[in-house]
């Protein structure tokens, strides 16, 4: 695998995780869709915006960095609404040892950093409900780029990863947990 699509893939993995304020080990089970069911995400919009709430949970400084090193802040603490898809803790870490890159190689490549980055985030605010019944549903990115959204049995696939937890919500948008990196 190239230098260029290693940092790819790590740098999907870093906004996905400042998306996950509420971050998920990797462990739980995919989430069902169905009716009005929901992971266990609050139903109310949290205090604060996406990066906020990342930063409240205290658990993600590694993607924190990216986010500020590519110059996404203010944009993704900006009105939105987005949808962010964002790997794990786990999937996140996983990446970095696959590739045998450190945080610090990651960061070093910013308009690779931000391409990633932004491949994790589409605009408006897509509530899991939203997508039941989704077969192999097109959707663009902030990139540009588009994802590809499936639902089945109450289980919500992005390309190839599963969502584990959905409508963790924030002042301008929603997060939904994936348990891998999503490539451009």
């Amino acid at each position: 695998m190239s230098k260029t699509k290693r940092l790819l893939v790590i740098c999907a993995t870093v906004i996905s995780l400042i998306a996950a304020g509420c971050g998920s080990d990797g462990a739980e089970e995919p989430v069902a869709l169905s009716g009005n069911q929901t992971s266990e995400a609050p139903a109310e919009a949290a205090a604060g915006d996406l990066v906020d709430v990342a930063i409240s949970a205290g658990e993600f400084p590694t993607l924190i960095a990216a986010v500020q090193a590519a110059g996404l802040v203010d944009t993704l603490k900006s009105e939105g609404p987005f949808t962010v898809f964002a790997p794990t803790e786990a999937a996140f870490a996983a990446a970095l040892d696959a590739l045998g890159l450190t945080a610090a190689e990651l960061l070093a490549d910013v308009p690779t950093l931000t391409a990633v980055l932004t491949y994790h985030v589409i605009p408006g605010r897509v509530m899991a409900g939203d997508l039941t019944g989704a077969m192999s549903m097109p959707v663009a990115t902030v990139n540009g780029a588009e994802v590809s959204v499936t639902e089945s049995s109450g289980t919500v696939r992005i390309n190839e990863a599963t969502v584990v937890a959905a409508d963790i919500e924030a002042s301008n948008g929603v997060i939904h947990v994936i348990d891998q990196v999503l490539l451009p």
